[in-house]
């Protein structure tokens, strides 16, 4: 039997990828994909190899399978691809404990976040 096919929530020009409980701070992570929100697809991968950022390469790593699923699954044109949406979330936050002086003790937040990267099909402007 199986399950049914659900509906698909994005429209046919459209393909997306999930990085999930990625181990930086969703502050840090939105900086990095900021960067790459609305550009062609060529220009956000090269943005994200010479970034001096340490998760810009799980950004490039989402991105890549975002393309990989435009091409392969959605049948998509990959040079007419542009980043149409890049969103970050809140994942689970794991705390620890340091000793400080005194006998107090300071709180470490090791944040974690969720990557959703949607890449879109333009069609390229007719030039006359």
């Amino acid at each position: 039997m199986g399950k049914s096919a659900r509906e698909r929530d994005l429209p046919d020009n459209e393909a997306k990828a999930v990085a999930r409980m990625l181990r930086v701070s969703p502050q840090k992570l939105n900086l990095v994909a900021q960067l790459i929100r609305g550009k062609k697809v060529a220009s956000a991968l090269a943005d994200l190899e010479f970034s001096r950022k340490r998760i810009a390469k799980d950004v490039r790593k989402c991105l890549e399978s975002a393309i990989a699923n435009a091409e392969n699954n959605h049948e998509l044109d990959v040079d007419e691809l542009v980043v149409a949406e890049a969103t970050v979330g809140k994942a689970l936050v794991i705390k620890r404990f340091t000793p400080r002086g005194r006998g107090k003790v300071g709180r470490i937040f090791k944040p974690f976040s969720h990557l959703t990267i949607v890449v879109r099909e333009v069609e390229a402007e007719a030039k006359a």
